[in-house]
């Protein structure tokens, strides 16, 4: 494995699973301003934002998402919003493959109408080196660990990656 990326520690998925079942609308909170969903802003416009999510499985680990509170993209955005979207998606890609080592560039929706249920795109740079068994969606899983990433790495890191924007 890339021996820029530190090893992982374990994730709390019970205060995790409360916390986005019982607690605001992470999205919008972040857009709000509510001081204990603060992120690490990489990307912005009128109609989207990205951001380094704050338990990352991998360097660069980030969210995008439409500012709108929307919770299916397939029902809730016309298809020109929607390729609006995916090209912010693909900047921002992009931007993070140029900031750190990058075999793979996953992306992928997730969330449900239980939790988290604003529209995010994931985007997670697999770095170089990784066996192939712990690739593809074990490399993605939180309950394979996560990084543990301190307040003024992941500033610099966004620093980085708005860089490549």
């Amino acid at each position: 494995m890339d021996d820029d990326q530190p090893a992982r520690v374990d994730f709390d998925f019970d205060q995790y699973g409360r916390r986005v079942r019982e607690g605001p609308c992470f999205v919008c909170a972040y857009l709000a301003g509510h001081p204990d969903y603060r992120h690490h802003a990489l990307y912005e416009d009128d109609d989207t934002i990205a951001f380094l999510t704050r338990h990352p499985v991998q360097l660069g680990y980030c969210l995008v998402a439409p500012k709108r509170h929307v919770e299916s993209w397939i029902d809730d955005m016309e298809e020109p919003e929607f390729l609006r979207f995916q090209g912010v998606v693909r900047r921002v890609a992009r931007a993070v493959a140029a900031a750190v080592p990058t075999e793979r560039m996953c992306s992928l929706s997730l969330g449900s109408r239980q939790g988290n249920a604003h529209v995010h795109w994931h985007l997670a740079a697999l770095p170089p080196g990784v066996p192939y068994h712990q690739q593809q969606f074990h490399a993605l899983m939180a309950e394979n660990g996560v990084l543990p990433v301190d307040d003024a790495a992941q500033a610099a890191l966004a620093q980085r990656i708005r860089q490549h924007l």
